[in-house]
């Protein structure tokens, strides 16, 4: 197994290490917010960290609706912001 993982997020190269989730990699780039609510488009990031609260939903692969504090980071995925509901692609 690699030392490292290449992924990117928002289109923009990372990398990341084997065991890592979405959440702890974002966090390290940075990131402290990476999903708006529905309505008034309100920042969310890491709240529980234990994927109770679903704040932390990213859109990982095209997917949406992943919580990011679950996820652990695979070699190639694209992660990006989600906003507010969206339907996978």
């Amino acid at each position: 197994m690699s030392e490292h993982l290449t992924v990117t997020v928002d289109g923009e190269r990372a990398t990341a290490v084997p065991g890592q989730t979405v959440a702890a990699l974002l966090i390290g780039l940075g990131r402290r917010s990476w999903r708006t609510t529905r309505g008034d488009g309100r920042p969310r990031g890491v709240f529980c960290g234990i994927g109770v609260c679903f704040d932390c939903l990213v859109v990982v692969n095209g997917e949406p609706d992943v919580r990011a504090c679950r996820r652990r980071v695979a070699d190639g995925d694209a992660i990006r912001v989600q906003h507010g509901a969206e339907t996978p692609s």
